[in-house]
């Protein structure tokens, strides 16, 4: 794999593990392994067929892939170099998302990967306000939102890509709604780990925050409301 070993890392954020580290400590390795799971059926369910996606924090294409093959056109972005080599089949643009101008608006724009979990509030407003200024005035921002008690929930764990995804920690920082949390991928022929900083987002402050950046919440897209469709306002 090209590219440098570990990108200059976030703070609050680290990883450990063979290969390429990218800047919020994941393992590009361990996200080429990782299989999809419901997320192409909820983004399709909320958005009109053929559409123009925006996918911020694309990492290795695990959902822009299968969101080409359902006939969308999209446009994936990524800080890490070393993740975009392996997207295929879509632009692809490297930057962070809090900087991301493009000059163009979107059908859609997708904020997964529990992004908008930022545990620095200023980031998460840029985030947000990312996603605002490139969704057409009749498109809409699909984010992906933590379970509601995941930071209590600890540890836990489920299989994925032949492998073990363990949340094993959510260790408390100095801000009572930030946690820092560890998980661990391991496979049998090598274990990775990512620390990142997750904030607490209950609905209404969720929704106050969407507020913030010139959105509203139309619809929780999944019944534990993980998945939301927010629309633009103003």
């Amino acid at each position: 794999m090209s590219g440098p070993a570990h990108e200059e890392t976030r703070r609050g954020h680290s990883g450990t593990g063979p290969g390429a580290i990218t800047p919020d400590g994941c393992a590009v390795e361990v996200y080429t392994r990782l299989s999809v799971g419901d997320e192409p059926d909820v983004i399709a369910s909320a958005v009109p067929a053929g559409a123009s996606l925006l996918e911020l924090g694309c990492g290795t294409g695990r959902v822009t892939h299968p969101l080409l093959e359902r006939g969308f056109t999209v446009t994936a972005v990524d800080e890490s170099p070393g993740m975009l080599e392996h997207v295929r089949g879509a632009r692809t643009v490297c930057s962070p998302i809090e900087t991301l101008e493009l000059g163009e608006r979107f059908d859609a724009v997708l904020l997964s990967s529990f992004l908008v979990h930022a545990g620095d509030v200023r980031v998460r407003d840029a985030l947000l306000r990312a996603c605002r200024r490139h969704v057409a005035d009749d498109g809409c921002v699909l984010i992906q939102r933590e379970g509601e008690d995941w930071h209590d929930r600890v540890p836990r764990e489920r299989r994925a890509g032949g492998g073990l995804v363990r949340i094993a920690a959510a260790d408390p920082t100095d801000d009572p709604r930030v946690s820092s949390i560890r998980c661990e991928y391991v496979f049998p022929d090598g274990t990775w780990t990512q620390t990142f900083l997750s904030r607490r987002l209950d609905r209404e402050e969720f929704e106050e925050a969407l507020a913030g950046a010139g959105l509203a919440v139309d619809s929780y897209l999944t019944e534990d409301r993980t998945w939301v469709r927010a629309l633009p306002t103003g």
